[in-house]
């Protein structure tokens, strides 16, 4: 399963460790998932992962 926001779609990005002596080795940045349930239009609820960005933009439009 992909690690990748249900609603904006923000997914893992690059970059590098980067030591005291300046060694670089690569290493990736993973977003802040949570598991949320949602509930549809048709009364069900749905499970979906959402990144926290996003889970206070939805909290604070609601």
């Amino acid at each position: 399963m992909a690690r990748r926001c249900s609603i904006s779609g923000k997914g893992p990005m690059t970059g590098n460790n980067v030591s005291h002596a300046h060694n670089k080795t690569k290493r990736r940045f993973l977003p802040n998932l949570r598991t949320v349930r949602v509930t549809l239009e048709d009364g069900t609820t749905k499970k979906i992962k959402v990144c926290a960005k996003e889970l206070r933009t939805m909290r604070k439009n609601s």
